[in-house]
């Protein structure tokens, strides 16, 4: 028993580890992002609300039968509202002191007295507080599991018009209060498919496991539920790339955990040197990485100092010696990133194999030499694309074979770093141009965009704007709903007949 004690204690800290697995990409978005998304969510929810839908009222008491329909909001007024963090997982909405206006056809029967006409009503101090459960679904996407809400309504009022106006205003209690009481029984229902159907269309926008190209792809699900507190809601993104022949692939991260502690901006992201190897070893993977140069392609100076170079193997290939060179170089194991405060930088290790080509015959190969460069890497932003420029910083070659040829090829060490700064960093970079996108939901873009180096990691602190309304996104992707709940939504059109009151 004592050995299974302490077998058990040995096992605990990996048990920890596995449990919470660093992230290689991470989302802080601070309260003034949320104030942003306030004043956009409040827009949808005055739009939600203006398409509440109200039961026909009718009823009687002694002599006074009436019959209530087609009743329309006019106007909301919204003015004190609230939407905050709360720790561990919720956010909280909160709406006070807001009035409705509202239209609605009137049937009215007193005694031998018929009238119909329109009513308008007024529904004043309605509070309205809603909390928002945040959570991580089965693919790893972030979503509204679960809604609270509680609404009332303090004071309703109706003004009648017509001949019968005094006589109606006397007995409108009956009217008020059941209108009061349908009205305040519709707003945490609409609120309620808005959230759990309407805005999670929206999350549904956000890219969780994408191509990136015909290459490789990234997975961005989440690794846990949202972790909030009064301030801050954080994501934890896996953050790791994958060759698409092998998508099953799984890069085990023993990066640095990015930690963010900002909180100047609307939202930071975190990306660790786990994100951007991952991204390399996937290519690296798909065997993309590897750059061929034959004929023209090869610069002319390097052409005439190889020849030069290799005069005595040429020569003894006579009459090939006009045959055209051909050089390729290929990465030998996946490049390594490295972030530190002063810059971010990429390792590279690569073959760079120069041969004869000549026509009708097999490939003749003069040398094969290593090669051990690092690039200095540029990480910025546009629009929602994390981007890369690389530039060449160091660049050694040596001789796989012998001292004495890595002495040989110590002259061509100028003319190859040239070669790779003017022929083959363009075609690097023209392959990251593309950049790939970060998770965040359709219409919402950065701006202001700052990258900070940290130890292991680096930020991207921003702002945020909306670049589309979410009624805009929402309606795009919104579920098309079936034909029994369209009927079900339809009332009845009112009858006209005073018999049937």
């Amino acid at each position: 028993m004592a050995a299974g004690g302490c077998l058990l204690l040995l096992l605990l800290p990996s048990l920890v580890t596995a449990s919470h697995s660093p992230p290689g990409c991470k989302i802080r978005i601070t309260s003034k992002g949320l104030d942003l998304v306030k004043q956009e969510g409040l827009r949808f929810v005055e739009q939600e609300l203006q398409n509440i839908t109200v039961s026909d009222l009718h009823g009687n008491e002694g002599q006074f039968q009436y019959n209530i329909s087609q009743v329309k909001v006019t106007d909301l007024q919204l003015a004190f509202s609230d939407l905050n963090f709360q720790p561990q997982q919720h956010l909280v909405f909160n709406i006070s002191n807001a009035s409705i206006s509202l239209r609605f056809h009137r049937q009215l029967l007193y005694w031998f007295f018929y009238d119909i006409g329109s009513i308008n009503a007024s529904a004043d101090g309605v509070h309205i507080y809603t909390v928002l459960q945040l959570a991580k679904d089965e693919a790893g996407r972030l979503k509204i599991s679960n809604m609270t809400c509680n609404a009332s309504i303090a004071r309703m009022h109706a003004g009648f018009s017509g001949t019968l106006r005094k006589v109606y205003e006397f007995l409108s209690t009956f009217i008020v209060t059941g209108m009061r009481f349908l009205l305040s029984q519709q707003i945490c229902p609409s609120l309620e498919h808005a959230s759990l159907v309407l805005l999670n269309s929206l999350l549904d926008t956000v890219p969780v496991r994408n191509y990136v190209d015909e290459h490789i792809g990234i997975d961005y699900s989440l690794l846990r539920d949202p972790s909030i507190t009064t301030d801050t809601l954080e994501l934890d993104f896996k953050g790791m790339f994958f060759p698409r022949v092998r998508e099953d692939q799984e890069l085990e991260n023993h990066a640095v955990e990015p930690v963010i502690k900002e909180t100047e901006r609307m939202v930071y992201v975190a990306f660790s040197e786990y994100f951007f190897d991952s991204a390399m070893h996937s290519y690296f993977q798909a065997g993309v990485l590897t750059i061929e140069l034959q004929g023209e392609k090869v610069p002319k100076d390097l052409e005439v100092l190889l020849r030069a170079t290799f005069f005595g193997t040429i020569f003894m290939l006579s009459p090939s010696v006009d045959a055209p060179l051909r050089l390729v170089l290929q990465v030998s194991a996946p490049p390594r990133c490295t972030i530190k405060p002063s810059g971010t930088s990429v390792s590279v290790s690569a073959f760079l194999n120069i041969s004869l080509v000549p026509p009708d015959r097999p490939p003749v190969q003069l040398s094969s030499m290593a090669m051990e460069t690092k690039l200095s890497a540029k990480v910025f932003l546009q629009g929602k694309a994390l981007r890369v420029q690389l530039d060449l910083r160091r660049f050694r070659i040596y001789s796989k074979q012998s001292a004495l040829e890595s002495l040989a090829l110590f002259s061509l060490q100028a003319p190859l770093k040239t070669l790779l700064q003017l022929t083959i960093m363009p075609i690097i970079n023209e392959r990251t141009k593309k950049g790939v996108q970060i998770p965040l939901p359709e219409g919402m873009d950065f701006t202001r965009e700052v990258v900070t180096n940290h130890a292991g990691f680096l930020t991207v602190g921003a702002d945020l704007h909306f670049s589309k309304g979410l009624r805009e996104v929402i309606e795009k992707y919104r579920p098309v709903p079936t034909t029994a709940a369209y009927s079900s939504s339809q009332s009845a059109e009112p009858s006209l007949d005073p018999s049937s009151l």
